[in-house]
């Protein structure tokens, strides 16, 4: 028997459907936003977890950076010294070729320059803000003895960084004025590279030979202090 549909029939049930439609598109949003609050907490704690050693990674890397343009100064402080002899050494020279391969070694200790100071700068950006995430963390512990353990791991880490610091008092300030007097010097000899134009230069370049000499030397005591906390960090100081 075929029963005849009323339209209230007829539209109360279409209603239905709609609502069930309606229901489980609800349902499936609501999925979505909880996982979606469940993933994002995930991501926001492995984030913490992960910015100490991510910030460790990047000084480290800073570091190793800073060695290397320590030590690339110190071939480059060689090469130059080695043109600058040239051009006041009393054996008969090409002068002009000389005077030539001497500015590309100035230029090249420019460049050591610049390229070691602004890694050092950054380097000491990074450590500022490795260790006052450190101490934060730190201070964070509940238990007493994980809280001092992180402390003193933070204060040993801390003494090798300062060792760096007061190892580089005094480069910076001599780097310049070494490479002031090469400048000075390539302008003069530019100017005047004449026989008496050398001779009158020669004390001068003597001085700056030494001064680049000395300048070597005070670099090697920073190599050593840099590979002294990078051994220290290789030895847990990244364990926050």
């Amino acid at each position: 028997m075929i029963v005849a549909l009323t339209p209230v029939l007829i539209v109360s049930s279409i209603l239905a459907v709609h609502q069930r439609r309606i229901n489980m598109k609800l349902g499936f949003q609501k999925t979505i936003f909880f996982g979606a609050m469940i993933l994002g907490s995930g991501l926001f704690l492995s984030g913490c977890v992960t910015t100490g050693m991510q910030r460790s990674s990047n000084t480290g890397t800073t570091m190793r950076a800073v060695e290397d343009d320590y030590q690339q100064a110190i071939v480059q402080v060689s090469d130059t010294n080695a043109s600058l002899e040239v051009l006041v050494d009393r054996n008969p020279v090409d002068e002009k070729k000389a005077l030539g391969k001497y500015s590309v070694n100035v230029k090249k200790t420019k460049e050591a320059e610049k390229r070691l100071f602004a890694h050092s700068d950054k380097m000491r950006t990074q450590q500022k803000e490795y260790f006052e995430e450190w101490r934060k963390q730190g201070n964070a512990y509940v238990n007493p003895q994980i809280q001092a353990l992180s402390e003193q791991r933070r204060e040993d880490l801390s003494g090798s960084f300062v060792k760096i610091s007061e190892a580089s008092v005094g480069v910076k300030g001599s780097f310049k004025s070494y490479m002031s007097d090469l400048e000075e010097i390539r302008t003069y000899l530019s100017t005047d590279l004449t026989p008496k134009g050398v001779e009158a230069i020669t004390l001068v370049v003597h001085k700056a030979i030494e001064d680049g000499e000395r300048l070597k030397e005070s670099i090697y005591p920073v190599v050593a202090a840099i590979d002294e906390a990078r051994g220290e960090m290789a030895q847990g100081g990244n364990q926050q």
